[in-house]
């Protein structure tokens, strides 16, 4: 497969682009309708997205948000990391975030984190092979 990707920082108004990928990343169980609604106020809080075109086509996301914690301080977290399956193992992910990486030291961020499902174990090994490191649990309750 040729290598010729294309990463390309968003704009706003180009966000809608990453639905149909969203959709698919979450198995077709959030509807495209309600994903464009949830962008909304995601984009008005610092949301960026990093998409990644083959031939014109965008074949893959990684989201993420630029985040202030007291225990870490500025930091860089992906978010909704998507690749179409036959673009898999071909070192886009790892373009992507190296990329993202880049991006963050550039405005001085010192820590990248990121959530991974627990039944994700081929998300957690990619995960690992960047160098990250389970240190938590990410838990949730629903309202």
């Amino acid at each position: 497969m040729e290598q010729d990707f294309q990463l390309i920082l968003l704009a706003k108004d180009r966000m809608e682009e990453i639905i149909p990928l969203v959709v698919l990343l979450n198995n077709n169980s959030i509807p495209a309708p309600l994903l464009r609604d949830r962008l909304i106020p995601m984009l008005a809080n610092g949301y960026q997205c990093l998409g990644v075109y083959h031939k014109g086509q965008l074949i893959g996301i990684s989201g993420f948000w630029i985040l202030h914690k007291f225990y870490v301080g500025k930091h860089v977290e992906p978010d909704n990391v998507f690749i179409m399956p036959e673009y898999r193992s071909s070192g886009v992910g790892k373009l992507m975030i190296d990329w993202i990486i880049s991006y963050a030291r550039s405005i001085d961020c010192t820590v990248s984190e990121v959530n991974c499902y627990i039944k994700n174990e081929r998300g957690k090994q990619f995960w690992m092979n960047q160098g990250y490191e389970a240190i938590g649990y990410h838990m949730q309750k629903v309202l």
